[in-house]
């Protein structure tokens, strides 16, 4: 969200709103007109994770994916180099790739239809003729390509053919936040998809603000001492320059002392990443966000990476991996359950928020709502969507 102003960029200051300040209109989470326009202005202009790179991990190796009304397609080519497509014939239209995954029988692309033929860097090769002349020039009907980056094993694509905006700039914090993980190396042990019944921006300021905590994750906050506070960060509390000094995590933030991860017993599972410092290790969790389709945690021994994906006005799908060595998934005395089962938990108490608040929006008297001092982070979400939308 580097478009919007930072509250957090101050380090002398408090960190929450100083006037009352109003969320988006309650239509904007409903609306189907208002949802197009947010695909049309948000989804197909940044950057959007999509999946592991070793998802596939094979030549000729697809997937397919539906963003919006979007019809994207990874694919492999024969030299192991992955191409992004709209997956969309140059014919008329219809869809080449019908399942979500699969391999290529051959070094080519049929169109199921009328079986024009591409090849894996997406240029046209050949159409029936059936003994007919050539009609069109094949070089000047390549498929439609999107962009693609590959950070760290984790694919991204942007639908913003003119001018795709700098790639590091889509992260919140910056970049480098999660620099000491061995991101490309880590192996997806548990994948999560569920679909929530919310607007995907309800979802996000669910992330933004922990003033819902203490109610609804109790187990978490009993974990992170400082959410049992309704706070994520110390600079939160207008009065925390009282506790400075302190090191207690209920004030700095970070686990329980005696905890290491986020975990059924905060005690790590398996290998623990060996190039963190002292401070990541403290702390034992570590976000990195990317707006609007992924946010990423770290902890010491494993990575969550979070996807959203929007379906319908008041419809989100979520996609929750959880990445380890290699070493920590080869090891017989490794048990799966101790890391997932806790975030699994409360991935399901934020769920099942996100969807009362959808429903509750839906009143005749609720233009709009307001936002509490804590809630900054909301407030400059609202800000990065309006000023999106404003955008020509």
């Amino acid at each position: 969200m580097s478009e919007v102003a930072d509250p957090r960029t101050d380090e002398s200051e408090w960190y929450g709103l100083r006037q009352l300040e109003r969320t988006l209109p309650s239509e904007q989470y409903y609306d189907p007109a208002h949802y197009a326009r947010d695909l049309q202005k948000i989804w197909y202009r940044h950057w959007l994770y999509l999946c592991r790179s070793d998802e596939l991990a094979e030549p000729l190796s697809y997937r397919t994916f539906e963003i919006g009304t979007q019809p994207i397609l990874l694919v492999r080519d024969e030299n192991g180099v992955l191409r992004a497509f709209f997956n969309t014939c140059r014919h008329r239209g219809s869809v080449l790739c019908q399942e979500s995954a699969g391999r290529l029988r051959a070094k080519s692309i049929t169109c199921p239809y009328h079986s024009w033929t591409y090849d894996l860097r997406g240029q046209l090769l050949r159409v029936p003729l059936h003994g007919r002349p050539q009609p069109v020039d094949v070089k000047d009907y390549p498929l439609y390509r999107v962009s693609l980056k590959d950070w760290n094993g984790f694919v991204f694509v942007n639908l913003n053919s003119d001018a795709p905006p700098a790639f590091e700039a889509a992260f919140d914090p910056a970049i480098d936040r999660l620099a000491h993980w061995p991101l490309t190396d880590l192996v997806v042990g548990h994948t999560l998809t569920t679909t929530l019944r919310c607007n995907w921006k309800v979802f996000w300021e669910n992330f933004n603000e922990c003033l819902h905590c203490p109610n609804v994750h109790p187990a978490l906050s009993s974990l992170v001492p400082i959410y049992r506070r309704a706070l994520m960060d110390e600079r939160e509390d207008p009065k925390w320059r009282e506790h400075a000094d302190d090191d207690d995590p209920q004030y700095k933030g970070g686990v329980r002392r005696g905890a290491a991860t986020w975990s059924t017993d905060g005690r790590s599972t398996g290998h623990e990443f060996p190039g963190l410092t002292d401070d990541e290790r403290r702390m034992g969790y570590h976000f990195l966000m990317t707006l609007p389709s992924a946010y990423f945690v770290a902890h010491v021994d494993y990575v969550r990476a979070v996807r959203l994906r929007p379906l319908a006005p008041e419809l989100t799908e979520l996609q929750a991996q959880w990445l380890y060595p290699r070493e920590t998934l080869a090891d017989p005395a490794f048990d799966v359950r101790n890391s997932v089962e806790f975030p699994a938990q409360v991935i399901a108490e934020d769920g099942a928020v996100c969807e009362l608040a959808q429903r509750g929006i839906h009143s005749l008297r609720h233009g709009s709502g307001v936002l509490m001092p804590e809630e900054y982070e909301v407030h400059r979400f609202h800000n990065w969507v309006r000023d999106q939308l404003a955008r020509p």
